[in-house]
């Protein structure tokens, strides 16, 4: 048995769980999640117990592998709907910084304009089910970073979402530069020294 796999998925008070055909649903008062079960592998739910239970046709090295994944994955998404998933993000840089504008997270991060001093370089549009706030808009030095959250239930798209915005500014390693993780290390370089010509 795979060691994740095999483990029950206890499901809180709140939390409803549907099987219908190769479909899972997993709702509460915070939203609704659905995953499509790949072949070989089936879900039970145990009302009085609260558990799920995830189980395998077979004992083949492919099987094996997607037993424990749709555990985690369910697993995920029980967590997702009953406390949700948060990143947050710090972007670093003089005159960098976020806010968010009718459904859209604008960015500035060092690149050309596009057309005006206060128009900012990136529109990115957030998806439906995430939840982005903007904490600090505007970075102050290399100590002051601004800052946003992403929320939702869904951990996947949280983190896709917060991967493709890091992704356009990423830390370069000589100031720190960029957008990053909150607590995440950049590995710092050392800046080109220039020695004195005169004789």
């Amino acid at each position: 048995m795979s060691r994740v796999g095999k483990k029950p998925i206890s499901v809180p008070s709140g939390v409803d769980v549907k099987v219908s055909g190769r479909t899972v649903t997993v709702s509460s008062a915070k939203g609704s999640l659905c995953h499509a079960l790949p072949a070989g592998i089936s879900v039970t739910v145990d009302a009085a117990e609260k558990q799920v239970s995830v189980d395998r046709e077979a004992d083949s090295k492919r099987h094996r592998a997607l037993h424990g994944l749709a555990r985690a994955l369910l697993q995920n998404m029980v967590v997702g709907v009953t406390q949700g998933y948060e990143r947050r993000l710090e972007i670093y840089g003089t005159g960098y910084g976020c806010d968010l504008v009718g459904g859209k997270l604008q960015l500035n991060c060092g690149f050309m304009g596009r057309g005006g001093k206060n128009k900012a370089q990136f529109e990115i549009p957030v998806p439906q089910g995430l939840d982005v706030t903007v904490e600090v808009k505007a970075a102050r030095g290399e100590m002051e970073p601004a800052k946003f959250v992403v929320r939702g239930i869904d951990k996947q798209l949280v983190g896709s979402f917060c991967a493709d915005v890091r992704m356009i500014r990423k830390s370069e390693p000589y100031k720190g530069k960029g957008i990053r993780y909150q607590g995440e290390q950049v590995r710092r370089k050392q800046g080109k020294a220039f020695a004195s010509g005169g004789g």
